[in-house]
């Protein structure tokens, strides 16, 4: 709790409250595939983790001497994510809970993303969480992506809050460090266990609560005892 009221909470989508990486994977993996590239791993896309999209085409593009424009290339994967996405994404359950626990509680809440708007309204619903949030600030909304802290200091402001007053909910190191940047306090899920440690060095001591096993070990109950101060 903050002196001025309810700590405010802003979430990050992809891999925090969705499982939605494997679409963004295969989305990405279809474009490069008609632009000639093939062979994109999981793995090379798990380096992009928390990037966002325009500035993970930009490298890929330069990575690959793609000759199509960057504008072009994040056209052709936002249509494909956006189908995939509408077909099926799946909301994390105990993400949901800590939601939930959070609007109960009249804490302020909104979702703050790499990804594009439109990617952003289409998740939402198909994973049954439109109705908990309405704030939202996308990539395309602000300057910087992420590690700069533009999308969260903009969530803030929609809201209405100071940014020592949130605190982020994150799954990658560029999140991590976007939130430090922001001023603002951070619950680390990281959806890569081998990232556990890069997650404590990020957020630091006494500004961060860490579940180390992820989504596996996320505990709503948790997050919100520490997001409030009832901890």
């Amino acid at each position: 709790m903050s002196a001025t009221g309810p700590t405010a909470v802003v979430f990050d989508l992809d891999g925090t409250l969705v499982d939605s990486e494997p679409n963004y994977y295969e989305a990405g993996r279809r474009v490069l595939q008609r632009h000639g590239v093939t062979g994109f791993t999981w793995e090379e896309h798990a380096g992009f983790l928390g990037v966002g999209t325009r500035e993970t085409l930009h490298t890929l593009r330069e990575r690959y001497g793609l000759a199509a424009p960057v504008a072009e290339l994040l056209a052709e994967k936002n249509d494909e994510y956006l189908r995939l996405a509408k077909a099926s994404t799946e909301a994390y359950p105990r993400m949901r809970e800590f939601a939930e626990l959070l609007a109960a509680a009249g804490c302020p809440v909104a979702v703050a993303s790499g990804s594009s708007r439109a990617a952003i309204e289409a998740v939402l619903p198909a994973a049954g969480l439109d109705g908990l949030f309405t704030t939202l600030v996308s990539a395309e909304e602000v300057a910087r992506g992420k590690p700069e802290p533009d999308v969260f200091l903009e969530a803030a402001r929609r809201l209405g809050v100071r940014p020592e007053d949130c605190a982020v909910v994150e799954d990658a190191p560029p999140g991590w460090e976007a939130a430090r940047r922001a001023g603002m306090r951070c619950v680390a899920v990281p959806y890569l266990p081998e990232q556990a440690d890069e997650a404590e060095a990020a957020v630091g001591a006494g500004a961060g609560l860490v579940f180390r096993g992820g989504q596996r070990e996320f505990s709503a109950e948790r997050a919100f005892a520490w997001v409030t101060g009832a901890a």
